[in-house]
């Protein structure tokens, strides 16, 4: 089974335990657990900071890159919390929206005509040096919700990633987040 991980920090691996931005090890990251199972390929598409591409720029640039995938029978989708940490001021119903446009976009390639889109909801922010109490960690818990409307409306899969233990930044995946979340796709792709 071909799998294409497009994602953030969080896909990419940032260990927040790191003083220069470095990355858990491949076997620790829950991409690297899920490429190691039998019969998986794995195209790793996360990337430190990434946002949903909502601009021409990132949208051509992620579009760059899902081509790299071609022929996946999965495209894991796992993004939002940069939109809403970055971006200050975006709702996660603005989030959703965002992510509406992009997944129709991404729908559209012909590199991609057979893939199934599995639309995951990050974790819920919780407080911690990145994030104050307050509307960050509210804003982040209604993602699951309006993400899940979302793949309905689209004819996508869901999962919601639910409650993960994250770094002291309270945005990051800790070693235990990324197994925990690796046995749920596991278990969600039949792997």
């Amino acid at each position: 089974m071909k799998l294409a991980c497009l994602g953030d920090s969080n896909t990419w691996g940032y260990d927040g335990r790191s003083y220069w931005g470095e990355r858990f090890p491949r076997e620790v990251r829950w991409t690297g657990r899920l490429a190691a199972l039998p019969g998986v390929e794995l195209v790793d598409l996360g990337e430190n900071g990434r946002e949903i591409p909502h601009t021409p720029y990132a949208i051509g640039r992620a579009e760059d890159e899902l081509r790299r995938a071609a022929g996946a029978d999965w495209l894991l989708v796992l993004l939002g919390t940069n939109d809403l940490l970055q971006d200050g001021a975006v709702t996660a119903a603005e989030a959703a929206g965002r992510m509406r446009r992009f997944l129709l976009r991404a729908a559209a390639l012909p590199e991609l005509s057979r893939t199934r889109t599995l639309l995951i909801a990050p974790p819920p922010l919780v407080p911690g040096a990145w994030v104050p109490p307050g509307r960050l960690t509210e804003e982040s818990s209604r993602l699951a919700p309006a993400y899940a409307r979302l793949a309905s409306d689209l004819g996508a899969s869901f999962l919601d990633c639910g409650a993960l233990p994250l770094a002291f930044d309270g945005v990051h995946f800790t070693a235990e987040a990324h197994a925990a979340l690796a046995e749920k796709l596991r278990l969600f792709l039949g792997l």
